[in-house]
């Protein structure tokens, strides 16, 4: 269960991050409450988990899971680029998550 929590405090991560992306176009109560509750969500969903696996290990594969997502979602939606090199180290970054996740 504290795994699950880790991956769905990733995911939250990651919408709180697209908040913060949202607030550059759309003005308005929506993307604000959107950071507030996926930043809040992540964090008690991290300190969940960290009460029985270890802190580094949660952290690292929290902060994986949020950038990764992060690099995917601004391909995807807002244009930004897909050159090899990031691609390459884009993956680098989720076969650590997975590594870390599969030795802990």
């Amino acid at each position: 269960m504290a795994w699950m929590s880790v991956i769905f405090a990733g995911f939250c991560e990651l919408f709180g991050v697209t908040m913060m992306n949202q607030l550059r176009t759309k003005k308005g109560p929506g993307p604000y409450i959107g950071l507030i509750a996926g930043f809040a969500s992540s964090f008690i969903l991290l300190s969940y988990a960290m009460n029985s696996l270890p802190m580094g290990t949660v952290y690292a594969v929290w902060t994986g899971i949020g950038a990764f997502g992060g690099a995917i979602v601004g391909m995807i939606f807002y244009g930004e680029s897909r050159d090899p090199k990031r691609l390459f180290f884009i993956g680098l970054i989720l076969v650590s998550v997975i590594g870390l996740k599969s030795i802990s």
